[in-house]
């Protein structure tokens, strides 16, 4: 049997008070339950996403550390130093968030990094066409990072808060509920043992008086 909560007088005033609170935490748990379900059909979808999105990064990575090598072999490691250190430029970010079910998740914007093969800053009758695929590769790959990014920190966040939820859940369904119906349990027991208790004062009291009557 669950705990009853601790200094509860057994007056009717607290029976009527405790019953109010248990409706109160079925109303909450059932609410819980409906948000928790829907976390979890939103963690899904977002794991599906993250699969998705963590399969096409390693693929481009892939294809473009292969065009990279093919550079390499071609140019030699001197002259794609050279390169790279012409390419290099900075490329900025922009966070803000959304909402869903109640948990804040991140947007990353990043700029359109993909450009075109004459502004790179690198001459093309010294290079090959596959420095134009590695450059093109890793510039596609650097969009994909920031989409999986944003994407893994969102089914983090979603995932604790299907914990959180969850926990609440528990706490409700199996601590908080059980108690407040053991606790109107008892009071209603102890209610009725103080009515026999009265009924039979009452009894003694009235054969008492009737005993005198007689005499």
């Amino acid at each position: 049997m669950a705990e009853i909560l601790q200094n509860i007088k057994p007056t009717r005033m607290e029976l009527l008070k405790l019953k109010k609170r248990v409706k109160l935490a079925d109303r909450g748990h059932e609410l819980l339950r409906e948000k928790r379900d829907a976390l979890i059909s939103e963690l899904m979808l977002v794991i599906k996403q993250y699969r998705d999105a963590r399969k096409r990064v390693e693929e481009n990575l892939k294809t473009a550390f292969y065009n990279l090598l093919m550079v390499e072999v071609l140019l030699g490691p001197r002259d794609l130093e050279q390169i790279t250190g012409i390419t290099l430029r900075d490329v900025g970010l922009e966070f803000v968030t959304k909402n869903i079910m109640g948990v804040s998740v991140p947007i990353l914007k990043i700029g359109d990094v993909v450009r075109r093969i004459n502004e790179r800053g690198y001459g093309f009758l010294s290079t090959t066409a596959k420095l134009d695929d590695a450059a093109k590769g890793f510039e596609e790959s650097l969009l994909l990072i920031v989409k999986l990014a944003e994407v893994e920190e969102s089914l983090r966040r979603i995932a604790l808060e299907v914990e959180k939820t969850r926990r609440r859940v528990n706490a409700l369904e199996y601590i908080v509920i059980p108690r407040l119906n053991a606790t109107i349990k008892y009071i209603e027991m102890r209610m009725e043992e103080i009515e026999r208790e009265g009924f039979l004062r009452l009894k003694k009291i009235k054969a008492s008086l009737e005993a005198r009557r007689t005499r």
